[in-house]
């Protein structure tokens, strides 16, 4: 078979699981579309405000896919085709629950935030932590998603770093305070264009240019500094496989979604359109390069930022490569703006305080991004380490408290206690292994992290009772 089939066969894989299992998950939900939305009963004109399906998922698909499916899968391709793998099952049987999940159960909650989902379904305690974990969480992915696309942008340009800094800020600060209808909902079609552009154009070049796909893939880990592949590989490759950071985003569309039948192909939909985008960038990371060692020099040299210049102006030349590098500057600006815009709407949920009115809204909005704008100037490295750690958590973290609604519901949980107890596993053995966490040896922190994840999920099944004592009405 020749290797190219095997990139289809997996993008294959993706629309035939969204095709089946989204079904599945579907119907353990319990769609009912006798029940108004928010966006219906809450209508606000700023933050509930009904919008096309269609524009919706044009809008999650961008809200979700930041830097995450592209860098993650560049770095992800060092451990081999184990990448393509976990990409195709993790977006079918982990991600896709999850986004669906915290997408539906916002609708049924008017519309609350990750915070309130956790709370109603896992207890106040959960609730207490959910409010200060996704906010700090929010300002981590705004204020990065500043710097990592001005410099993409400064690249390209005369213009310098802290100019694009600075117009950035100010279309993010635009973007959270304006109704969701004024800026977001007009320019992400064009956004998503751009987006097209980069995903079918630099599979296409690599077709038509003849590029052998994966020339030294083998399953094996093929990391060439010798990282393992457990866990390291479930955090590197987050969104486009699963993401917390979904979980943020999820609600701002669940305010503007018409009916819950639109919920399968905006939430779970939005999901697989986001592995196949990291199945592209897992494909040109074992492709472009010849071996995983040539890969691991080029992110030496410039990081997966210099991936990214290289393989567009390679493949599609220079005006095309633009063309695809402003593709990928799409994906962290609109997520860098609705993860300030749902910081603002997590704050105003705590405080219970109406975003309807224009100071309202600059009343929060005005401090978070003061915050924003000091951090933008402080040296993340070491704190943006932990990130994919707390990514991959607050992932666990919904999936468990989708599972309880499933509980109450009288349904199947398994579709979520599976994936939330792998997971489980993965977060605890990496905050034991790695060197920002415990720095425990691989052997003795991956049975730590098997012992944490059977102990969940037995502390899960002792509480089912409790949870389906108080079911869903």
């Amino acid at each position: 078979m020749p290797s190219m089939m095997y990139f289809f066969l997996s993008v294959a894989a993706l629309i035939g699981g969204y095709m089946v299992y989204s079904r599945v998950v579907e119907r353990m939900f319990g769609v009912d579309n006798c029940k108004a939305t928010p966006a219906c009963t809450m209508a606000d004109g700023v933050d509930y405000v009904k919008l096309p399906p269609s524009k919706i998922f044009l809008i999650q698909l961008l809200n979700i896919a930041g830097l995450g499916p592209v860098f993650g899968p560049i770095l992800g391709a060092l451990y081999g085709p184990w990448a393509l793998v976990w990409i195709v099952l993790g977006s079918i049987f982990a991600g896709g629950v999850h986004d669906y999940f915290s997408g539906m159960l916002s609708v049924r909650y008017e519309g609350k935030s990750v915070p309130d989902i956790v709370g109603y379904n896992l207890g106040n305690g959960f609730k207490q932590f959910m409010r200060f974990f996704s906010v700090v969480l929010l300002l981590l992915v705004g204020v990065v998603f500043v710097t990592g696309p001005a410099k993409l942008l400064a690249n390209l340009t005369d213009m310098t770093l802290m100019t694009w800094v600075i117009i950035i800020f100010a279309y993010y600060f635009l973007a959270t305070v304006l109704p969701i209808d004024q800026i977001i909902g007009r320019i992400y079609p064009l956004f998503a264009v751009i987006l097209v552009i980069m995903a079918v154009g630099l599979t296409g070049a690599m077709i038509v240019k003849g590029y052998e796909f994966y020339p030294s893939a083998h399953f094996v880990n093929q990391h060439p500094t010798g990282l393992p592949l457990w866990p390291l590989m479930f955090i590197t490759i987050a969104c486009g496989a699963i993401s917390g950071f979904h979980a943020t985003q999820s609600p701002m569309m669940a305010r503007c979604v018409p009916d819950e039948n639109c919920g399968r192909p905006i939430f779970y939909g939005s999901m697989i359109a986001e592995g196949v985008i990291a199945l592209i960038w897992a494909t040109l990371g074992m492709s472009f390069y010849p071996t995983p060692e040539a890969l691991n020099a080029a992110i030496a040299a410039g990081g997966p930022g210099k991936v990214v210049n290289d393989v567009a102006m390679t493949l599609m030349g220079p005006v095309g490569g633009v063309l695809a590098i402003l593709g990928v500057v799409v994906l962290p600006v609109t997520s860098g703006d609705t993860a300030f815009r749902s910081a603002r709407l997590t704050i105003a949920d705590v405080l219970n305080f109406s975003q309807k009115g224009n100071g309202a809204r600059l009343m929060i909005a005005l401090p978070l991004f003061v915050i924003g704008a000091v951090l933008s100037q402080v040296n993340f490295d070491i704190i943006w380490r932990y990130f994919g750690w707390a990514n991959q958590t607050l992932a666990t973290i919904v999936l468990w408290a989708s599972a309880a609604y499933l509980v109450r519901r009288g349904m199947l949980h398994w579709i979520a206690s599976v994936p939330a107890t792998f997971m489980t596993c993965v977060c605890v053995t990496y905050i034991c292994y790695a060197k920002i966490g415990l720095n425990i040896p691989l052997d003795i922190s991956t049975w730590i992290g098997i012992a944490a994840a059977v102990g969940s999920l037995g502390l899960f099944l002792v509480k089912r009772p409790a949870f389906a004592a108080n079911p869903v009405a």
